[in-house]
């Protein structure tokens, strides 16, 4: 037998282990991370630094930089994030504007900016400057008349065909992650799940590229959510720069939820907003110095977009606005049922749009995203020109319909009939009887609701980037709207009456239509988002009026509530299924009496669990072990007879681990003996090496009794983001629960098909 002494002289051969190698701790595509040990890894990294700071000046720089490698992340991001929403800002206002006409004077100028430069224009006329020039002016040198409008309306479609169509095929081509909204993905992520290159560098480059594109299309869909992913693009591109957060999975998250709340930072205006979602909505794991970081990079963000100026208007969203007269407890009614119809709306959407969606997926559909892209911009184009509130970008459609009507309103919303006698400062217009432009405006408006509720319903989901805050925003402001002039209009004819005799009199500005739309909108975004506090903070942000939070918070609740009795799952969580993205939602209830013997495998009848022995298999062995299966890991036990656990071993690690062996190692041969104790097996003479791989080992995995509530697991799973969870009794192994079994689990107790639950 060869002792522990015979084997010193080869030691540092066989414990070439205890020195990390390349790859190690990494995980393959399409799994999920282990929070556990990588919040491990970090702490251990973090106490050797500490340690090592006390031994030079350099050492203690080093750790001084690694202190601040956090706040310095963020500044990129926000920096980055910032200048990307200004780009496309400025690219998508003037992209629009082309489909219509083009500035003479300097073609990159939009229609507003090339009015801004001209020293002729009127107020009355401030849309009309001989400088901009529409197509058919430009072309056949008519401006008014069928032809021309013929003209105009054909090259409308034939701009938002072509940006479509550039938009789908650079995604096909370059980047197909650069499709949808992102936030699922973005959701599924945080909750620890790897989708290598959806953060990646190119997808930042086509998404930024092709959120331009589509949403100059006039297709109805918002860039808000998109900038979400591209901020999260962002946050991943400079974590890769610093070794903290490239090489541990779950810092690297701590950052994409920063970058997230510097996405709607910067789509909104909105920077506490902004923090408020990616807590509310994206992060799984949300620490207080994610909370601190979260804040300092949407403050940044929002700071490089103002110094941008994209609007023009030191605002840093187009639809900001201020109202000037309170609201009234009376009106709260009317601002609850704008709030039913935000959570009717709300389920509407998401049970018609995961339907198609599912049967996109599952029919000839699917093949064709070009096609789909084209005949749905086609549609839209074509039933969109002819109506003046969707023809225009539905951000400037949000921003007419919130306005307050001032003295120098030119819109038709705002053609009032005007008392000749009436002298009072221009921000307090007593409410007036509505004119002929008031109603037609309603008519076209009611109009542009039924298109926007059905459309949005297929748009959302195809091959380009798409966000669903936008539309959703326009579908609640203009129903809002319409009703805001019904109650302005019912307090003016009937001023007498009870409800409106306390607080409306004759002559006195009472009802602010615009503020209807304004809460009309929150209700529909809380509907199909399901968002509370986050909503109300991002909607007070964008108004800056703080008087108007009870009205917002109202319609906000009651959206949640109506549309919760349809189905607890929004809009995010219903794509998150219907791709089958493995998220443990933290918002799910589990209520069912089921133990982890009933879930764990293998079950009765399987064959038995695979597992690897502390020291009696050769390095074939594990290999065909590791061939023969494709399971994330095994458990470790003394024998296959006794089955006392003793760790984990990784799959991906094992094969790395006996590649390098191999490579550096001499005398590791397939019959040598793997061992994972301190001390080496005794062995017979000349048998080859063995090999030690107890520094791959987890020494503590986490484990529970057959007999514990399935409550308790799907609980622990949840809060400590494992990957998977072994079931013993008295020490001896019995089996293993993983994620995907707790899902599946879940499905089944739900009546739904638990395969669903696969990555798809």
């Amino acid at each position: 037998m060869v002792n522990a002494g015979d084997m010193n002289g080869s030691g540092n051969l066989m414990d070439f282990l205890d020195e990390p190698f390349p790859d190690v701790g990494t995980y393959e595509d399409f799994h999920t991370i282990d929070w556990l040990r990588e919040k491990s890894r970090d702490t251990d990294r973090h106490r050797k630094i500490t340690s090592k700071s006390k031994e030079s000046i350099w050492e203690l720089i080093k750790s001084l930089l690694d202190a601040w490698s956090g706040w310095v992340v963020m500044l990129l991001i926000g920096l980055l994030a910032g200048t990307l929403a200004g780009v496309i800002d400025l690219a998508v206002d003037w992209m629009t504007d082309l489909k219509e006409g083009v500035c003479l004077s300097a073609f990159w100028y939009s229609h507003e900016q090339c009015c801004w430069t001209s020293n002729e224009t009127t107020f009355d006329d401030r849309d009309k400057c001989p400088q901009w020039q529409k197509w058919s002016e430009l072309l056949v040198s008519q401006s008014e008349g069928a032809s021309a409008y013929i003209l105009n309306y054909f090259l409308y479609i034939m701009w938002a065909l072509c940006f479509a169509f550039l938009a789908v095929s650079l995604v096909r081509v370059f980047a197909p992650y650069a499709c949808g909204s992102g936030i699922p993905e973005i959701k599924t992520i945080l909750s620890g799940f790897i989708i290598r290159g959806y953060l990646g560098k190119w997808t930042l480059l086509i998404k930024t590229v092709t959120l331009v594109l589509v949403v100059s299309s006039g297709l109805s869909l918002g860039k808000e959510g998109p900038l979400v992913h591209v901020a999260c693009c962002c946050g991943n591109f400079f974590s890769s720069l610093f070794s903290k957060y490239s090489k541990n999975e779950g810092k690297r998250r701590e950052v994409l939820s920063a970058a997230a709340a510097a996405g709607v930072s910067v789509a909104f205006g909105a920077p506490i907003g902004g923090v408020l979602f990616s807590l509310e909505e994206v992060s799984y794991y949300f620490p207080l110095k994610t909370l601190w970081r979260s804040f300092f990079a949407a403050l940044v963000a929002a700071f490089t977009l103002r110094s941008i100026n994209p609007f023009g208007n030191s605002r840093l969203v187009l639809f900001y606005v201020e109202y000037h007269t309170p609201w009234y407890m009376a009106e709260l009614f009317p601002f609850i049922l704008l709030g039913v119809f935000g959570g009717l709306w709300g389920t509407l959407f998401i049970r018609c749009n995961i339907a198609w969606c599912r049967r996109r997926k599952t029919t000839r559909l699917g093949k064709y995203p070009v096609l789909e892209v084209i005949v749905i911009t086609a549609i839209t184009a074509i039933i969109a020109y002819p109506n003046p509130y969707t023809r225009r970008s539905t951000s400037e459609l949000i921003s007419e319909l919130f306005n307050d009507c001032g003295a120098l309103e030119s819109s038709q919303l705002c053609d009032y009939i005007n008392d000749p006698n009436m002298t009072r400062p221009v921000d307090d217009i007593p409410d007036r009887p509505a004119g002929p432009g008031v109603y037609s405006a309603m008519w076209q408006l009611a109009l542009a609701l039924v298109f926007k509720i059905v459309i949005t319903i297929f748009t959302f989901g195809m091959k380009i980037p798409s966000g669903l805050f936008i539309p959703s925003m326009a579908v609640g402001a203009m129903a809002g709207r319409m009703v805001g002039i019904g109650v302005e209009q019912l307090a003016y004819h009937h001023h007498d009456w009870i409800i409106f005799r306390n607080w409306c009199r004759p002559g006195a500005d009472c009802v602010t239509p615009g503020l209807y739309a304004m809460v009309g909108a929150a209700a529909c975004l809380g509907g199909v988002t399901r968002m509370t506090v986050s909503l109300v903070v991002i909607m007070f942000e964008l108004t800056g009026g703080l008087e108007y939070i009870v009205p917002l918070m109202a319609a906000a609740v009651t959206s949640k509530w109506v549309a919760d009795a349809f189905g607890k799952e929004g809009i995010y969580e219903a794509h998150i299924h219907l791709n089958g993205y493995p998220f443990l939602d933290v918002k799910d209830e589990f209520t069912h009496r089921t133990l982890a013997t009933d879930v764990m495998r293998p079950r009765r009848g399987e064959a038995p669990l695979s597992v690897l022995t502390q020291d009696s298999m050769t390095v074939e062995d594990v290999e065909t072990l590791i061939k023969e299966t494709d399971y994330n890991g095994f458990p470790v036990v003394v024998s296959k007879d006794s089955e006392r656990l003793i760790g984990f071993a990784q799959r991906r690690e094992l094969i790395l681990a006996i590649k390098n062996a191999r490579q550096r190692q001499d005398g590791v041969v397939s019959n040598s003996i793997v061992y994972f104790t301190e001390d080496p097996p005794e062995l017979p003479p000349n048998s080859p090496h063995p090999l030690k791989l107890r520094r791959i080992l987890n020494l503590s995995p986490f484990t529970v009794t057959d007999h514990t509530p399935m409550e308790t697991v799907v609980d622990i799973f949840r809060k400590l983001g494992l990957r998977q969870c072994l079931v013993t009794r008295s020490g001896r192994l019995l089996g293993i629960i993983t994620k995907k079994d707790v899902l599946r689990h879940m499905a089944q107790m739900a009546n739904q098909d638990p395969e669903s639950i696969m990555f798809n």
